[in-house]
């Protein structure tokens, strides 16, 4: 079930009632949600009532949402609709009654070493995320809420792996211009780092099943009957917990209030190691290690006498060693795990950084153009085992950097041909005053004007520009900006090749003002309009290629 997409789940319960289903959902998402309403209403507690209420409105509306969601999508952006809502209209109807709880509760649970850049933006973000479009948050949810790569974004909103990363890097800018109207400046990767690192928070312990059994319990109750519900029927723990800060608050000073702050003090590490069975795994870990330590001593002191006892003194070291290193993992919070993988993201960028000083026959000045958001990208995913995979991850780099100047380049071209009554410009210098800012010399000393054949996989014109000579022909695609409007990308060919496939472009269009445009479905359907012993020759140069490689055209 795990396998499943979110409508397919979504589906199974609306129309057969799954709670399977249901359960796989909101574990899926519990976090998720969770996170987005503790982040605007202050409150874990409330969070968690506001994320029973979302996806209580989730089983209520099963069956329209599921009839109109697109085939691969996600549901990350019908939550964080739901969740914003449901915070805007809790704050809005209950704010005076609960500031002097929350703000107890915040000050109680309040991290010291809390990221102060994360304090800037923690209030807003959502109020952010609220500007954006409604692909180009989904794209963001996915990429930096839900960690998914940028494959599953690009599956989730229809589009290609390329086009997934420019839409999330769009809308990182736009988050970053968000931020600093109201004074919060950060760079594009900083900013993602920092939204990766803070932004889902695991939720409390159990909170996942409590909402599934309460939610299909009654999934046609409205939200606030639900929350009703269940503050009535059962309080959580982290109910328990506000009720005892506000009593503490009220109570004043005294030996009461010393006992109660204590509890509070020790209820709130629990919280931030995230679960109260690690807590429990945390102690038996303990009470092991001690336990073979006792042991470890006391073999200690026979083995003077015992010689037999050293196995045993040697085993039971390997134990405690292990128990210790067990209980250093239990003890870790999700935030040092988040707080690891970012580190973790950070070295991998210097790895690569550090691959292309040392590959500097591998380098391109494309590289420049290149932002933090993608050498973060382009490192997360790099591999750096073998030799191959390091050039397979060059290549990678490579190819992004000249889809930033390809892009850059269209641009250049479509306002140089407006300007010129249409003409393509015969060397590439000639875009340089259409380029902003301007491009570095040494990157168009890269590109040169060559004919449509020259790259003949990528239809985008008559004439193109194009790069002069790979850097790993094996490995590289062959860039092209085209005349008719757009660019994109093949194979390279060989010197022989791509003089074959130019000695035929004649023949190509003969063959095409022949049959109203079409092309031949078949090499032999060209044999009659090779007219002279060049093209015959071509014709068997790209015979012999497709035998040797058949994919080839």
């Amino acid at each position: 079930m795990q396998d499943q997409s979110d409508l397919q789940l979504l589906r199974d319960y609306a129309q057969t009632g799954s709670e399977a289903a249901f359960r796989e959902l909101v574990a899926r998402h519990t976090d998720f949600v969770f996170s987005a309403a503790l982040r605007q209403v202050g409150s874990p507690d409330l969070a968690g009532d506001l994320a029973q209420g979302v996806f209580t409105d989730l089983a209520r509306k099963a069956r329209p949402l599921a009839e109109k969601m697109p085939a691969a999508a996600s549901l990350a952006g019908w939550l964080h609709r739901s969740t914003r809502y449901a915070a805007l209209n809790h704050l809005r109807d209950t704010r005076r009654r609960q500031t002097n709880e929350r703000l107890a509760m915040e000050q109680l649970l309040t991290n010291a070493a809390a990221d102060p850049d994360w304090n800037r933006i923690r209030p807003i973000l959502d109020e952010a995320l609220d500007r954006l479009a409604d692909d180009d948050r989904e794209a963001i949810l996915l990429r930096y809420f839900k960690n998914q790569d940028f494959r599953t974004v690009g599956l989730a909103l229809g589009v290609n792996d390329d086009a997934a990363q420019k839409r999330v890097s769009r809308a990182v800018d736009q988050l970053r211009e968000f931020f600093a109207e109201r004074k919060a400046t950060f760079g594009a990767g900083g900013l993602a780092i920092l939204i990766s690192a803070n932004a889902v928070q695991a939720a409390p312990a159990g909170l996942a099943a409590t909402i599934a059994t309460a939610t299909l319990a009654g999934a046609t109750v409205t939200t606030s009957t639900a929350v009703i519900a269940a503050k009535t029927i059962a309080m959580t723990t982290l109910q328990k917990i506000a009720v005892t800060t506000a009593l503490a608050v009220v109570t004043g000073a005294g030996i009461y209030q010393a006992h109660q702050a204590a509890q509070l003090r020790e209820q709130n590490l629990a919280l931030r190691q995230s679960q109260a069975d690690l807590t429990a795994q945390l102690e038996q870990l303990q009470r092991e290690r001690d336990a073979a330590t006792n042991r470890l001593a006391s073999s200690a002191e026979n083995s003077a006498t015992d010689k037999n006892n050293n196995a045993e003194l040697l085993k039971l070291r390997a134990e405690v060693t292990r128990l210790r290193q067990a209980s250093d993992d239990a003890a870790k919070s999700p935030a040092d795990a988040r707080a690891a993988l970012v580190k973790s993201w950070l070295a991998r960028e210097d790895q690569l950084r550090q691959t292309v000083t040392q590959n500097p026959d591998k380098a391109i000045p494309e590289f420049k153009l290149l932002s933090d958001q993608q050498w973060l990208d382009e490192a997360i995913n790099a591999k750096f085992d073998t030799d191959k995979q390091v050039q397979q991850t060059l290549a990678d780099l490579r190819r992004s950097a000249e889809n930033n100047f390809a892009n850059q380049a269209q641009n250049a071209v479509t306002k140089y041909m407006a300007t010129n009554n249409g003409a393509f410009p015969t060397d590439v210098s000639q875009l340089q005053p259409y380029f902003s800012p301007p491009m570095d010399d040494a990157i168009l000393q890269r590109w040169e004007v060559a004919p449509g054949s020259a790259n003949p996989g990528v239809g985008v014109g008559d004439t193109i520009i194009t790069e002069k000579a790979p850097v790993d022909p094996a490995l590289d695609s062959r860039w092209s900006i085209g005349s008719g409007g757009g660019y994109g990308s093949g194979t390279y060919q060989s010197a022989d090749m791509s003089a074959a496939i130019a000695t035929l472009t004649p023949v190509m269009k003969a063959y095409a003002a022949d049959h109203n445009g079409m092309q031949p479905t078949d090499s032999t359907q060209i044999l009659p309009y090779l007219t002279t012993p060049e093209q015959q020759a071509a014709y068997q140069t790209l015979m012999k290629n497709k035998s040797k490689n058949p994919a080839s055209p």
